[in-house]
């Protein structure tokens, strides 16, 4: 029995010194940074411009792939049951990974956040309140009595159920009380091609994605969803301005790896993100979508994940989703 254990404790010893040893010498190969959701978005927007900037402070290749489909969830899976030895991590939008693992139509091949281990956050950028400009309309609150008017007629498009655009469109009903319909598309895009076709009269959608439309005659800026103003959209209020009382609400991308993977890897890559977010190029890039560069330590990471799920449990619980 002695010498099983003492085996036991060689094993585990070596194993350990494996683990330190291939920490170490991380990386020694390209690195791929999956991104659940298609290309051209503004989680993939995010992921190429830090990854260009990754490979150069790391010496190796930073792989963008996406893996889209299922809100998210395919290409969080694959990045959850991927080997823990940081060359494969996701770069996925912290919202929507919180609200799919409170939905209750989603069922999780694994449990957020256990799955993973918190690298760094990534980027934030605000939602905007954007309506079709011949909708009647010039601010939040004349918005808020024709949506009361209407009474669940006023539709609003979003990047598919479960997205932080839809749920952000739950929490404005919940903090106005009004009702709106829901019309959920495969991504963005679509949703604001229908807004522009006038096919939906509203969305709720990040500034990455609009920024490309903010001069376009047949859109009209209401508001944006953080308690400051948007730098890119100075002259926009916020819903607070606008009397929607401790609205707050941001989309934020966040760099994650497989539960298991060693703190030093971690701790090297997080640092990796924090030089890369000081580069011009990278905070110039981010300025021109509307985002904003927003690295942390691990531990910090990891925290903002539990904290994202409270935000949106409230929502969760009191929306009438269907």
């Amino acid at each position: 029995m002695l010498k099983k254990i003492q085996h036991l404790f060689v094993a585990a010893a070596l194993a350990g010194t494996a683990t330190l040893a291939a920490a170490s010498s991380w990386p020694d190969a390209p690195v791929r940074m999956i991104v659940p959701y298609p290309p051209g978005g503004a989680t993939d927007f995010s992921a190429r411009v830090y990854a260009e900037q990754l490979g150069k402070i790391l010496g190796k290749p930073i792989v963008v792939e996406n893996k889209a489909g299922a809100a998210g969830e395919i290409g969080s899976q694959f990045v959850a049951a991927a080997p823990p030895d940081g060359y494969t991590v996701l770069l996925g939008a912290l919202g929507s990974m919180a609200i799919n693992s409170l939905l209750p139509s989603k069922k999780q091949q694994y449990k957020f956040p256990d799955a993973f281990e918190g690298v760094s956050m990534a980027t934030s950028t605000p939602l905007a309140v954007v309506v079709r400009a011949d909708l009647p309309v010039k601010n939040i609150q004349e918005l808020i009595a024709l949506a009361k008017e209407r009474n669940g007629q006023l539709s609003y498009g979003s990047a598919g159920y479960g997205s932080s655009q839809h749920m952000t469109g739950e929490k404005f009903q919940l903090a106005t009380g009004i009702k709106l319909l829901h019309v959920p598309y495969k991504g963005s895009g679509p949703a604001l091609t229908d807004l522009i076709g006038g096919q939906v009269d509203m969305v709720f959608d990040t500034m990455p994605t609009l920024m490309g439309h903010v001069e376009n005659n047949k859109l009209r800026f209401l508001a944006v969803t953080t308690k400051d103003r948007a730098k890119s959209l100075p002259d926009v209020p916020t819903l607070q301005e606008e009397g929607v009382k401790d609205f707050d609400v941001s989309t934020r991308y966040v760099l994650l790896a497989p539960k298991g993977t060693p703190e030093a890897i971690r701790a090297q890559l997080s640092d990796a993100m924090q030089q890369a977010a000081k580069e011009p190029s990278v905070q110039k890039a981010m300025a021109g979508q509307g985002a904003e560069a927003v690295p942390s330590a691990p531990d910090e990471t990891y925290q903002a994940l539990s904290a994202e799920v409270d935000i949106w449990s409230d929502v969760v619980k009191n929306a009438d989703l269907k």
